[in-house]
């Protein structure tokens, strides 16, 4: 049996990049995986989600409002049953110059990357109703400071209060909260905004010189959501190949 057998994982912001990394995984591991996505379809994945022997949903919505993060959640749960794992990935990084930057950005960055992830918790652990569950929450290395960011930081660490809020909110519940802050990632992210010369510049400066692959966070995501983490709570986990160290 894979570790996973018999789970139901919801995955927000899966079309690509980590997210998707994630939602394969885990599928490997034998969950049944619902991928949320926004604007491209990504029946590819879902083909190699369906490959691996287990059910797959793809979930369309955004999750810039309350509503449409319970219509999320709902659509999820029809389609496969009441998710027992939730990866809340989705986030925006809109870079912008703090001394422009205009309450509808503030207003937008922490809604998708903070907000959502809130209330997707809330009512994941709802619908549970008791039954044990697991929630991963992606953070950022960036929580140490980026002066193009300002809001997408305030986002993250906001991220890390919630995951350890809602981990001692919800251990009567059977429910753990991790985080995950990866650095530098070779997805198309850090390519808004970065030419490929600069990304190979920031790269360098790394303890293990390379930029993170996709495969190496979701590796963490599906220890973390597994049996293996059974007494682990409440923790921030760092992936960034030694650049930030708190």
């Amino acid at each position: 049996m894979k570790e996973l057998s018999g789970r139901i994982a919801l995955v927000t912001g899966a079309q690509q990049g980590i997210g998707a990394a994630i939602a394969l995984t885990l599928a490997q591991a034998g969950a049944d995986v619902a991928v949320n996505w926004l604007d491209e379809e990504p029946l590819a994945l879902a083909e190699a989600i369906r490959a691996q022997g287990v059910r797959c949903a793809l979930v369309q919505g955004s999750v810039d409002s309350v509503p449409g993060v319970r219509a999320l959640h709902a659509a999820a749960g029809k389609a496969l049953g009441v998710p027992d794992l939730l990866v809340n990935n989705a986030g925006i990084f809109p870079r912008c110059d703090f001394l422009a930057m205009e309450e509808a950005e503030w207003d937008a960055v922490l809604g998708i990357n903070l907000k959502a992830a809130a209330f997707l918790t809330q009512e994941f652990a709802r619908a549970l109703g008791g039954r044990e569950g697991a929630v991963v929450n992606l953070s950022s290395s960036a929580v140490r400071g980026d002066p193009r960011g300002v809001h997408y930081v305030a986002s993250k660490n906001g991220i890390i209060g919630l995951t350890r809020a809602t981990a001692l909110a919800l251990a009567p519940h059977h429910i753990r909260v991790n985080a995950i802050a990866p650095g530098l990632t070779d997805t198309a992210q850090p390519r808004f905004g970065n030419s490929e010369d600069e990304l190979a510049a920031r790269a360098a400066t790394i303890p293990i010189p390379r930029m993170g692959r996709p495969e190496e966070v979701a590796d963490l995501a599906q220890y973390l959501l597994g049996p293996r983490a059974a007494w682990i709570t409440g923790q921030v986990w760092h992936i960034n190949g030694g650049l930030y160290m708190p």
